[in-house]
């Protein structure tokens, strides 16, 4: 009987485990399952421009924009800074808090954080506001 044929039908059920088990390997490990660091239970937090949101580090921010997993943010301080063009006042109480105190977007301070980063949604910004910031040329890009 002749057994030549016999290597490569060894050789070919050798390759098939060796993509099998590899195959399972990339199986295991799904786009989309991993948690990074930073990242919690449930779905990623969904910010819309327009809308004011507390961050990790207990500030309140204006989202400027959204574009996949980052978010351009704008933050919001109590202080008014007459030097800084990009300096926008907000409606008095707009973050929840005591009536008549005042708030301001600093525009000129936008930066790039992960949507993980976003904590809690705490309000939005009315139009006439949000065409300030648009007027800027910082924000608008939306969602």
């Amino acid at each position: 009987m002749d057994t030549s044929w016999w290597p490569g039908v060894a050789a070919v059920v050798a390759v098939a485990l060796v993509l099998l088990v590899a195959g399972r390997r990339k199986a295991a490990v799904r786009p989309g399952r991993t948690v990074a660091a930073g990242q919690g239970p449930g779905p990623a937090p969904r910010p819309v421009a327009r809308e004011l949101w507390c961050l990790a580090d207990g500030r309140s921010y204006l989202v400027l924009a959204v574009r996949g997993p980052r978010a351009r943010v704008a933050p919001v301080t109590g202080k008014y800074r007459d030097a800084r063009p990009g300096v926008i006042a907000l409606p008095p109480g707009v973050l929840g808090a005591a009536h008549g105190r005042a708030a301001f977007v600093e525009a000129d301070r936008a930066r790039e954080v992960s949507v993980w980063e976003l904590r809690r949604r705490v309000g939005s910004v009315d139009p006439a506001v949000w065409d300030q910031v648009k007027g800027l040329g910082l924000g608008g890009e939306g969602r």
